[in-house]
């Protein structure tokens, strides 16, 4: 599930540079390992429109981010997207089905 090398900053335009941090330092270390991992792997790669739903997901309670991606109760529908289900299916050692 960890990507081996962790994203460098220096690749990242500022804004995604906050993202990186942010997901990386949520405060509860279960989400600074999921998100941050999830941030290693992909944020380079997400089009405009989903680093801002992550931007947004960055900005939810840790509690209420914790049981979404541990299934444990469904999304509010303004994050039932394709990014919320990509970063679930990562944290759960899977890729989202239109990857595979």
């Amino acid at each position: 599930m960890m990507n081996a090398t962790p994203l460098s900053s220096s690749e990242l335009d500022p804004r995604r540079r906050k993202l990186l941090f942010r997901a990386r330092h949520r405060g509860m270390r279960e989400l600074d390992m999921l998100l941050g991992g999830f941030a290693d792997a992909r944020l380079a790669s997400l089009s405009a429109a989903e680093a801002e739903e992550f931007e947004r997901l960055m900005d939810l309670s840790d509690r209420d981010v914790l049981a979404w991606l541990m299934r444990e109760g469904p999304a509010p529908a303004g994050f039932a997207s394709g990014l919320l289900e990509a970063v679930m299916a990562f944290c759960n050692g899977r890729q989202p089905l239109a990857e595979e």
